[in-house]
């Protein structure tokens, strides 16, 4: 399936998720034309190609390039919504978060929150009554429940500050948001969608009932117009923006940015459980296990009223986040200690909210059937709960657009990857090692969880380390890379370095540009 020395060639004859797209698009009609790679963009592809219907997903970047990539990567009910009364919204994200942990195994899975109680914010009482609300609201919830703690004799007491002497402890979920957004998409891909990246709307209009869009591919330049019979704006932070300048169109609602960034520093503490931590000013931060070697540290809330594009973290954030954990734990985190960072923009529907923090993380659809050709906006949301958005969306749809109508069927099918079979992810783990022992233990580790079952096909007929070509560092090799560029859109260094892996984070500066003229020398 590898090795192709002319890359090109390769597309030209693929038939999988990464087939070109036909050459006049003039004379096909799409159900569906959705404008967003993200995961409300890709999670609703999937969705409307399961049902049968035609889909082109157009994004200007490359999958999940800005805010589906730039989360806190938790898979929650969100505990602290619980204070701003958003219970449909927790109920919703919690049923999600178990879902989504036994449809995406090898991506996702569960974690333990270690919660100080610290006297001078949220009493006792308080913290208490959330966790059983967090508990219960969800019926037949799989992960434990919360329990309280005392700090003085547990593990997870050690890395803290002596005055913290109780806390509590509850379950949430992690997952690689990147990589849901490419296998969301490539399972579209899979049952028929038409997946272009760097690909922008110029502009739509509706034409007698159908909608005629101008698009242009980012690479090669030049543009085109396709049809749909219905448009889905999942834009996200552009999402308005597109209503105005793309789409010449009214819109009475609006969507409020909020940034929020995250550290990296080498790892501060040892065990599996990971920390919520409460403010002075009540917002909360949490402090992961990152990348086996790294404790990830977030996030901010800040209002940005900017245009949307690339955001970094400013050094007032860095210090607000180093503040916020040494607060709490013995070991001081600096600014000097920052090894990577990350930030990225919440396209939040705007409520009038006066707080950033208070903004709802619950989602709006606003549907237009202006002359028979429906367009869809979808404002706000999470990650957590972006599998239901798509039902929501398709279900709002139905009515006017037929071909999306039908069951759901998301809830139980096994994205990319997922089907993990007998056992759990370490039997699949062990299946894997048996199959391809030349492979370390972390090597193996990092491809099951990286790819699931798929990893079988990055390894290919290779039967030893060498067979799977150049050797890039940290287990990288050019299997791999040709992997991410046949079957999951990678075009660019970030791509496989640091959106469908982490494993930039791991490389050296020198191995991280020998990956880059690779990609080069394959796609140009």
């Amino acid at each position: 399936m590898f090795g192709y020395e002319n890359t090109d060639t390769f597309f030209e004859q693929q038939t999988g998720p990464m087939k070109m797209a036909a050459a006049d698009d003039s004379s096909t009609v799409y159900d569906l034309l959705i404008v967003g790679g993200g995961v409300n963009g890709t999670g609703i592809a999937r969705d409307a190609s399961g049902r049968g219907a035609s889909v082109l997903l157009v994004e200007q970047d490359d999958l999940a390039s800005y805010t589906s990539s730039a989360s806190t990567k938790l898979i929650h009910g969100g505990l602290r919504y619980l204070e701003y009364y958003e219970f449909r919204l927790v109920r919703e994200a919690l049923i999600e978060r178990d879902r989504l942990l036994s449809i995406a195994p090898h991506i996702m899975w569960p974690l333990r929150f270690v919660l100080p109680h610290s006297p001078e914010q949220r009493p006792v009482w308080m913290i208490r009554l959330g966790l059983f609300l967090y508990d219960h609201l969800a019926p037949k919830m799989k992960l434990p429940k919360s329990r309280a703690l005392n700090l003085n004799t547990h593990s997870a007491g050690q890395p803290l500050q002596d005055q913290y002497k109780k806390g509590f402890v509850y379950s949430d979920g992690w997952v690689q948001d990147s990589r849901l957004v490419v296998l969301n998409a490539m399972d579209a891909a899979n049952r028929g969608a038409d997946i272009r990246t760097r690909t922008r709307l110029v502009s739509a209009r509706r034409v007698n009932g159908i909608w005629e869009a101008e698009i242009e591919d980012m690479r090669k330049g030049g543009t085109k117009t396709v049809r749909a019979k219905g448009v889905v704006n999942a834009a996200g932070p552009w999402v308005a923006r597109l209503l105005a300048n793309q789409l010449d169109l009214p819109n009475s609602k609006s969507v409020r940015l909020v940034k929020g960034s995250h550290i990296v520093v080498p790892q501060i503490f040892d065990g599996p459980q990971c920390y919520i931590f409460q403010n002075p000013d009540k917002r909360i931060v949490f402090a992961i296990p990152y990348e086996q070697r790294f404790t990830l540290i977030g996030t901010t809330d800040v209002t940005w009223n900017e245009e949307p594009g690339l955001v970094q973290i400013s050094p007032e954030e860095v210090k607000y986040l180093c503040e916020s954990v040494n607060r709490y734990f013995k070991e001081d985190v600096k600014p000097s200690d920052v090894v990577w960072s990350y930030a990225g923009l919440r396209p939040l529907y705007d409520d009038a909210a006066a707080n950033a923090s208070a903004v709802t993380r619950d989602y709006v659809l606003d549907l237009d059937n202006t002359d028979g050709a429906p367009l869809l906006s979808i404002f706000g949301g999470k990650i957590t709960t972006f599998r239901k958005l798509a039902e929501h969306a398709l279900e709002k749809l139905a009515p006017v657009l037929p071909a999306v109508g039908g069951y759901s069927w998301t809830a139980d099918a096994a994205l990319p990857g997922g089907d993990l079979g007998t056992g759990g992810f370490e039997a699949a783990l062990n299946r894997f090692r048996d199959a391809a022992p030349f492979l370390s233990l972390p090597l193996a580790w990092r491809l099951m969880r990286t790819y699931g079952m798929r990893a079988y096909d990055v390894v290919g007929t290779a039967k030893s380390l060498s067979d799977m070509g150049e050797d890039f560092g940290q287990g990288m090799t050019a299997n791999e890379v040709d992997y991410l560029i046949a079957n999951e859109w990678a075009r660019a260094p970030e791509d496989v370095l640091w959106r469908r892996t982490k494993i930039g984070l791991h490389m050296t500066e020198e191995q991280r540009q020998r990956v880059g003229a690779y990609i080069k020398e394959k796609v140009g």
